[in-house]
């Protein structure tokens, strides 16, 4: 059995308080009993460390069609689901050539026009794996390299085997990313470790985390419900301002932080997290800003210029009316509606009964961003999964959620591969059908979230009392 008790603060079990987590239990002897007692190795936070492991290395194994053809049959990426950006994106934005991501220099910007489309923080690790891979291959001559086009790089037998092994380190890194990650789930309340348990055994995880570097905003994202939880408002901050030049999305939490500081007047922690994601965005954007000012706009200018676009409810517009939607009008209306999904959520935030916890208030941030972004690729799905958990810690609603992010992960990649797609003929009807089950998904847990903030009541996902660390005394003389 696992311990229920740590420095004398009784542990909450999944089996105690989950109805489905006390049914499948059965299966191994039933609900954790009262006279339980610690394992002295089996931890929460070690079986969840294993759990994740497991999940991650299942995750590899349904990459390994595509892994075994590096990546070069067109083809099986989409028909085994195997597809990642990672090669594609190593040959064709300059990597394979040790190319900053940030150059202007003409002759680099002339051989690789496109720059790299996303914020810096995945630039600069793409970079540096990059440079280990080829380091570790020991095949790299940028001699020889610069003499092919670089439109066959990605043919180029060396460039192939190092491709291979930059999928290789970068999934080194997001093996340890998940482990920190599920740490720190596990840590943001001491007394319920195991709500991190659907992030360690995510389906989701397993099936997107090597499709692109969210990781990295993931990791961070879990850092910062960490540090809150602690109450340590300058990390987080920090924390959050490296997530935003990572990923856009981290930023969101900010919108938690002042519904939650509002509440309870705490406009000194409002300050310090507010001042510190300024800088530690700032910070990490730096060096691009510095070495290529044009280049760094790219990501900007990228998703500003975009129309409709994979998975989105814009999408499925655009296609059932037979014409085109302009990115300005895609733009205009879903920043309206993000707009006032925010101030729903403030609102609710503020009528609640206690306090929401900041996953909750953060899940229902980032949810409705997602509702109505102009795409959703299938590995955004992991943007929303650490706060999840969190969020609503249920078994059933994890299983309900997840289930149907599983079902427009499938479909996407028949779309791409022209079954579902109505320019190759393909009939779009099941893949809109599925976006349109990924946000009932999605509807149905934030429509829980919100019961559980409206209730109030001390319940699995209410966050424990905040702790004041005590005034100073004054020394007598």
């Amino acid at each position: 059995m696992v311990d229920l008790s740590r420095g004398g603060a009784p542990l909450d079990g999944p089996t105690r308080e989950d109805p489905l987590a006390r049914e499948w239990s059965e299966v191994v002897g039933g609900p954790l009993g009262t006279r339980a007692r610690r394992h002295r190795w089996w931890t929460p936070v070690r079986v969840l460390l294993v759990l994740v492991t497991l999940t991650f290395a299942m995750g590899m194994l349904q990459k390994n069609s595509c892994a075994q053809q590096s990546w070069l049959n067109g083809e099986t990426r989409y028909t085994h689901m195997c597809y990642s950006d990672l090669p594609y994106l190593y040959s064709g934005r300059g990597f394979a050539e040790r190319a900053w991501p940030y150059s202007d220099d003409a002759t680099t910007r002339e051989r690789y026009p496109q720059v790299m489309e996303y914020p810096v923080g995945i630039s600069y690790w793409a970079y540096g794996t990059a440079v280990i891979a080829q380091a570790i291959g020991g095949e790299y001559d940028a001699a020889a390299r610069a003499q092919i086009p670089s439109d066959q790089l990605f043919g180029d037998h060396a460039v192939e085997r190092e491709s291979t092994l930059f999928i290789v380190v970068n999934a080194v890194g997001f093996a340890l990313l998940v482990l920190l990650t599920t740490w720190l789930l596990a840590g943001v309340d001491r007394r319920r470790p195991w709500d991190a348990t659907w992030f360690a055994v995510s389906p989701v995880l397993a099936l997107t985390a090597l499709i692109n570097w969210d990781l990295l905003a993931v990791a961070l994202v879990a850092a910062a419900l960490w540090t809150w939880a602690r109450d340590r408002p300058l990390a987080t901050g920090l924390l959050i301002g490296l997530g935003t030049a990572t990923k856009l999305y981290p930023l969101f939490l900010l919108g938690g932080i002042l519904v939650i500081c509002v509440r309870q007047r705490r406009w000194g922690d409002l300050g310090a997290a507010s001042a510190a994601t300024a800088a530690g965005w700032v910070a990490l954007n730096l060096p691009a800003l510095l070495t290529g000012p044009t280049e760094w706009k790219v990501f900007w200018t990228f998703n500003q210029e975009r129309g409709p676009d994979l998975g989105s409810i814009w999408l499925v517009m655009q296609q059932v009316a037979g014409r085109g939607i302009s990115a300005d009008a895609v733009n205009l209306g879903s920043e309206l509606f993000f707009a006032v999904w925010c101030l729903l959520v403030a609102f609710v935030g503020w009528r609640a009964r206690r306090t929401p916890s900041l996953a909750q208030l953060g899940f229902l941030i980032v949810a409705g961003f997602l509702l109505v972004n102009k795409v959703y690729s299938p590995q955004y799905v992991l943007w929303l999964l650490p706060l999840a958990v969190l969020a609503r810690p249920r078994w059933r609603d994890q299983l309900i959620w997840q289930a149907t992010e599983i079902v427009y992960f499938c479909s996407v990649w028949w779309f791409l591969d022209g079954d579902l797609a109505p320019a190759a003929g393909g009939d779009p009807g099941f893949y809109w059908l599925a976006i349109w089950v990924r946000m009932a998904g999605e509807l149905y847990l934030i429509a829980m979230v919100v019961r559980d903030i409206r209730r109030g009541t001390p319940d699995v996902v209410t966050p424990p009392p905040r702790l004041r660390r005590p005034a100073p005394v004054a020394a007598s003389g």
